[in-house]
């Protein structure tokens, strides 16, 4: 089954949502990486400044995940979704007008809690609404995000080429429309509201010892994804020198969506009837290995007479990586978010959701300083250390999961659980959880 005969077999919900990760993505990354240069050039902020502002947006959003998935519980999902779009729009409309620091910093603060509030609804509004389909429903969530992800800057450097104002009011008219969108199509769901308080839910959450140990396992996915836009395009831009850099890192992200959209739904398919555990284990050493290829490669190359075609020659070992690790997160990522609702039921699925990628983002945080310090103490992006370090990342995520394969600790697709469950006090009464 293709891509969009698989699209079409989802309720209208599922499909809604999908296509609002794509235009969201298109909306957010037309705008956010042509940011520093506004702040720094047109507004002439400090570094120090434009550092400060960066922080606090990414800080508003991964901190704040938990707060939005336990709104989407208590609340429900489609309320949270439809304002934390309508947040965003605010917050990129007032950078459209903003000149000062204050203005900004808001405009910071509010597209960053947005994306903390619709993340983990979307996510749990996908999850309830495709059931035992989670995984292929989420395999699209990736396609259609990284389409997004990949038309963002093209759109972006165009728009940015006329004013970055213009850019900031497209990107904000994208997320007024997708407010819209959601507000008159998105049906609304009834609340499963359990009887304990939004503490209690958190208490719940961080006393489920194998979710905990789930999410410790799995925080490596998306601080190793992450890498693409750090690791990775500093090492694109080192082998193609300051002449290519700008296509050469174009070329990454293109090479990655091609093929997430030619492989998502195959991988996926491949590993659906197969153990949860080792095909996420596959996939997290799939992806620390990917970044190996460039150290090892630089070595090889390092010869080049130089020209159009040693460019491209020293570029590909970088593009074959991103390849790599684009594999290594298809085989992963639909598998992760099929099962987090799998260890939450029905009733706690955002406040799980918002957990996990709370305790992904603070390990993105500290995996890609560590990685940054590796690249400035020992000799660049192309060295062994930072490569090394990325690739142990991945191989002690996979023997971690390997280790809660084989306890029996992972949910099944079908909803039962590992050796045994157990009804833990304070839990709503139709929920068990694995300990």
């Amino acid at each position: 089954m293709n891509t969009l005969a698989l699209f079409r077999t989802f309720p209208l919900s599922v499909r809604l949502l999908l296509v609002n990760q794509l235009a969201g993505n298109t909306g957010f990354y037309l705008l956010i990486p042509f940011l520093a240069d506004y702040l720094l050039h047109d507004l002439a902020l400090s570094a120090a400044t434009v550092g400060v502002v960066l922080g606090v947006r990414n800080l508003s959003q991964q901190g704040l995940f938990l707060v939005g998935g336990s709104a989407a519980d208590r609340l429900g999902a489609r309320r949270v979704i439809v304002v934390g779009a309508a947040v965003r729009a605010a917050g990129f409309g007032l950078f459209a007008v903003g000149g000062s620091v204050t203005v900004v910093l808001l405009a910071a603060v509010l597209t960053g809690f947005a994306g903390a509030l619709f993340n983990p609804a979307v996510r749990s509004y996908i999850a309830l609404d495709s059931d035992d389909r989670a995984a292929d429903a989420f395999a699209l969530f990736n396609i259609f995000g990284n389409i997004g992800s990949a038309l963002g800057p093209v759109v972006g450097t165009v728009l940015v080429s006329i004013g970055f104002r213009l850019t900031a009011v497209v990107a904000a008219g994208i997320f007024l429309a997708l407010t819209v969108a959601q507000l008159v199509l998105l049906p609304d769901r009834p609340v499963a509201r359990g009887t304990t308080t939004v503490a209690g839910d958190v208490v719940t959450v961080l006393t489920h010892r194998v979710f905990v140990a789930f999410a410790l396992a799995l925080m490596a996915m998306f601080a190793l994804q992450s890498q693409i836009y750090f690791l990775l395009t500093l090492q694109a831009r080192r082998a193609a020198g300051a002449g290519g850099a700008a296509i050469a890192v174009a070329a990454l992200f293109l090479t990655e969506t091609i093929i997430i959209l030619l492989l998502q739904v195959r991988i996926t398919r491949a590993f659906g009837t197969r153990a949860r555990g080792p095909a996420m284990a596959t996939g997290m050493a799939t992806m620390g290995a990917a970044f190996l290829v460039p150290p090892i490669a630089s070595r090889v190359l390092e010869s080049g007479t130089g020209g159009a075609l040693s460019t491209i020659v020293s570029v590909a070992p970088v593009a074959l990586a991103a390849s790599i690790l684009a594999v290594g997160v298809m085989t992963v990522q639909p598998f992760v978010n099929e099962l987090i609702p799998r260890f939450s039921g029905p009733h706690l699925t955002g406040t799980y959701y918002g957990a996990f990628y709370l305790v992904a983002g603070v390990f993105t945080v500290t995996l890609t300083s560590a990685v940054g310090a590796a690249v400035d103490r020992f000799g660049g992006p192309l060295a062994w250390w930072p490569a090394l370090l990325c690739a142990a990342t991945g191989s002690l995520a996979a023997a971690a999961v390997t280790v809660l394969h084989r306890r029996g600790a992972l949910p099944t697709p079908d909803g039962t659980s590992g050796p045994r469950t157990v009804l833990v006090k304070g839990d709503c009464d139709d929920d068990t959880h694995q300990r």
